[in-house]
């Protein structure tokens, strides 16, 4: 079979279908990377030994299918039932498996709009439309358009403001661009890639006006001044996400977990796959909630790096925005952005660059540890001395 019988094989909807884009994964020797938001300093030495401990005859057995013992002790980090939280295999999933469960695919909608009668169909057509929507603000985690592209629903994005804000309440109702009563809304808390955090006061407003589910994505929010965790249980209808990647230092292990009302989290409990967070990770992200003091140690010399970061990219005349992130999204000096990404990557610096119109001009940068930033730092100089 030729190519092009091979591609009649796959759906129209895969076939056309931009897939979500890393960061660049180093392959050369000597790269510093400060292009994916990892965290630059190892997990707690009491997770270290505890997966080092498990490595035994275990590994030929399937884990808890449901992470019981992990979702205890988030249960009682969160002063919340188990049947509260869900946990998967990094937050990505979960937020796929929201898309699976809480949103009809537009097809889907279109056919239970063709069954309904004439006079009922305005106003069926309308709320069916939501029921098929897949809603977040843009710019934002360039993961939301790809699930909902997946899984063929209506995407609305809503613009952020200017300076990377939320809109209040009052300009999405005047503007009319925001849908209300979409069957899911992504809010990325604080945001990506802008940085900027959002109080739980206009947070609270938000979810109080959607009809259909929320989840607010606090993949940074240890980096933050202030969660929204409370809302998960105020709200039936809100879910919160959290990762262990960020602050945790478990990226390789790909652990986070949904909190929210019983009902949705059995809903979503539903569409997952049998034994979806391996054992290793468990084990880990247990370890990790036990020794709180590491973390808020590592959490407090991120935040110092990146104040200190912040002032000498200033003096160096970028333009930096508020952060309560473990990066800055900064607009670079005398050349464009994507040069600057260039530039950088010959100095063997590994940063992030977006094409989107409303971030192209930024760079995105994590913040590492104060030499990695340093070697940062010096690499501008010279690179704007050259200029």
């Amino acid at each position: 079979m030729n190519k092009t019988g091979l591609n009649n094989l796959i759906r129209p909807l895969v076939r056309e279908l931009h897939p979500y884009v890393p960061g660049e994964q180093p392959k050369v020797k000597g790269l510093l990377k400060l292009n994916t938001n990892e965290n630059p300093y190892p997990p707690s030495p009491k997770v270290i030994q505890a997966v080092k401990a498990a490595v035994d005859g275990r590994l030929r057995l399937y884990p808890n299918p449901s992470a019981e013992g992990l979702r205890a002790r988030l249960a009682k980090l969160h002063r919340c039932k188990t049947d509260n939280i869900i946990v998967g295999n990094g937050s990505d999933e979960l937020l796929a498996l929201a898309t699976r469960a809480f949103v009809e695919p537009a097809a889907t909608a279109a056919n239970r709009r063709q069954s309904r009668s004439v006079y009922r169909l305005n106003r069926s057509a309308a709320r069916l439309s939501s029921a098929s929507t897949i809603q977040y603000f843009t710019p934002s985690y360039s993961l939301y358009p790809v699930l909902s592209s997946i899984h063929g629903t209506t995407q609305n994005a809503v613009h952020l403001n200017p300076d990377f804000s939320l809109p209040s309440i009052g300009e999405l109702r005047r503007a009319k661009l925001c849908d209300f009563r979409a069957a899911l809304t992504f809010i990325t808390t604080p945001n990506a890639p802008g940085g900027r955090g959002y109080s739980t006061a206009a947070l609270n407003e938000l979810c109080h006006w959607m009809r259909g589910v929320v989840v607010l994505d606090e993949a940074y929010v240890d980096f933050a001044g202030e969660d929204a965790m409370e809302l998960a249980l105020k709200y039936p209808h809100v879910l919160v996400s959290r990762t262990f990647s960020k602050a945790y230092s478990l990226c390789f292990q790909r652990v986070g977990y949904f909190v929210g009302h019983p009902e949705l989290i059995g809903a979503l409990h539903k569409v997952r796959d049998s034994y979806n967070v391996n054992g290793l990770g468990q084990i880990a992200a247990e370890a990790a909630l036990a020794d709180p003091t590491y973390y808020q140690r590592n959490f407090k010399t991120i935040l110092g790096t990146r104040d200190q970061f912040s002032a000498e990219l200033a003096q160096l005349d970028f333009e930096v925005l508020p952060s309560q992130t473990n990066f800055v999204l900064t607009r670079p000096p005398k050349f464009d952005a994507q040069v600057w990404l260039k530039k950088l990557r010959d100095r063997k610096i590994l940063v992030r660059w977006f094409s989107a119109l409303e971030v192209r001009n930024y760079l995105r940068i994590t913040i590492g540890t104060p030499e990695e930033m340093a070697r940062f730092v010096k690499a501008a100089e010279a690179i704007l001395g050259a200029a």
